[in-house]
């Protein structure tokens, strides 16, 4: 096993010594050499790699990449990087950024990595999707790449789901979970909501109620159940108060004025969306009911 991997490091030393060589600068798969490079473990000096601006992942939880750094000063770099060439000895990373970070933490100087060869677009689907499927992206990164696949590799939903092998309605929750207020987004990115509570959350539409919601499932420490029982409590009160508020168009409401300066009372009026209503007009007493006949001209 030792002698094994000897000799795979040695390989990976020889390959990078082809890389700097000015006569096999490799630009495509066709140049010569390409076949003995693209698709091979090589090791890179880290100071020849720059981050790729692609990358999904924005937050980087120190703790857990000291952790990594020490299991990496332990064990070695067990899974290789994914990296694109740029230029001559320069690379940009698509997959592997806590490696990449947690060795440059050690202060090593080379690290294992799989060249492909590839343009932006190509650069930013493998990172994408390979981030996607190989990280412990949270639920935001993940809509977030999904939502970048889409707008800027004009992919639709179902051939984003044939690409990440995710089916389309995990898709489509993931890509709601946008449509939470930022407040709630920023909430899940650092670990005090998950997926779940986001997607009972989506379901209150207006915002400032979502914050309310949100508030008290951090207070109240509330599970996924109870935060949907408590939008399911919250959406039904909206939605009896929308339905016990009358609009009243502007000429009812002017009409009305002159109305109760009429008959010397308080009208109500009620009107549907339609055009259809009704004029209630009220009286206190006998003398006020024949008052109002008077002035109708109905005694």
């Amino acid at each position: 096993m030792a002698k094994k991997a000897v000799k795979k490091q040695a390989l990976g030393r020889g390959l990078s010594a082809l890389l700097k060589d000015p006569e096999n600068d490799i630009q495509s798969a066709t140049d010569k050499n390409a076949d003995k490079v693209v698709g091979n473990i090589i090791e890179l000096e880290l100071n020849a790699i720059e981050v790729n601006p692609f990358q999904p992942r924005t937050h980087f939880n120190e703790e857990t990449l000291n952790e990594l750094a020490t299991s990496i000063q332990e064990l070695g770099v067990i899974q290789p990087i994914t990296v694109r060439k740029t230029s001559f000895n320069k690379y940009q990373l698509i997959s592997g950024e806590r490696r990449f970070r947690a060795s440059k933490k050690l202060g090593l100087e080379t690290i294992p990595a799989y060249i492909r060869i590839a343009d932006d677009n190509e650069s930013l689907e493998m990172a994408l999707v390979e981030n996607i499927q190989r990280h412990d992206l949270d639920p935001i990164e993940i809509a977030i790449s999904y939502q970048r696949l889409m707008d800027e590799i004009q992919l639709t939903q179902e051939k984003l789901s044939d690409r990440v092998g995710k089916k389309r309605s995990t898709i489509a929750n993931y890509l709601r979970l946008l449509k939470l207020d930022p407040i709630i987004q920023t909430g899940m990115r650092d670990g005090f909501l998950g997926m779940g509570h986001g997607r009972a959350l989506i379901n209150i539409e207006d915002h400032n109620l979502q914050l309310d919601a949100y508030e008290q499932v951090i207070e109240k420490g509330l599970s996924v159940r109870a935060t949907e029982e408590l939008v399911r409590s919250l959406t039904n009160k909206t939605n009896t108060t929308k339905a016990n508020v009358t609009v009243v168009p502007d000429y009812i409401n002017k009409g009305n004025q002159k109305l109760a300066e009429f008959f010397g009372a308080k009208i109500e009026v009620k009107a549907s969306a339609n055009g259809k209503g009704k004029i209630s007009i009220p009286f206190s007493s006998k003398e006020d009911f024949n008052r109002i006949q008077k002035l109708l001209n109905l005694d």
